[in-house]
């Protein structure tokens, strides 16, 4: 019994984890977005995680990316790796918000926690793809290279979504 607790315990808390790194990229990425267009991102998020290209949380695909070791640490070979701090390279992250450069400070705390509402009901849910199994997008004003490669499934709002 005490197993299936802890098992429980570390579900309850990987889920957690899962709704906390969606909230905060649906706010960086979407924020002023319609719903589905919010709802959109998690399922891209979603997608990957399912997908063997990418890491299998929704916390490590949303913090993809190549990372560069601090100045501070690098100096001292005596660290143990758990003491290293990493930065992401920037401009170079799956998610542009994680490593442009910007702090990334939640400026809204309360719509941060009405952004965190509305993942745990979705995830709760009946998940319907309506990207029909995106795992990219982009805003409508830029154009990535990788587009050419994808096929494009909808347009919600401001971005695009491809498979």
């Amino acid at each position: 019994m005490l197993l299936a607790t802890i098992g429980e315990a570390n579900a309850m808390e990987n889920l957690s984890n899962s709704i906390e790194c969606l909230t905060t990229n649906i706010y960086f990425e979407a924020r002023n977005q319609s719903l589905a267009g919010q709802m959109a991102i998690v399922l891209v998020v979603l997608n990957r995680v399912k997908s063997e290209h990418y890491p299998n949380t929704e916390c490590d695909v949303v913090l993809e990316g190549p990372t560069r070791e601090s100045w501070k640490t690098k100096k001292d070979p005596s660290l143990l790796e758990e003491d290293r701090i990493y930065y992401p390279i920037r401009h170079r992250c799956q998610f542009s918000w994680y490593c442009d450069g910007v702090k990334d400070r939640v400026g809204n705390r309360e719509r941060w926690e009405e952004l965190k509402s509305i993942v745990e009901d979705f995830m709760k849910s009946d998940l319907y793809d309506f990207t029909e199994g995106s795992t990219h997008y982009h805003a409508f004003y830029v154009s990535p290279e990788w587009a050419e490669e994808k096929v494009l499934t909808t347009v919600i709002g401001d971005h695009i979504f491809y498979r």
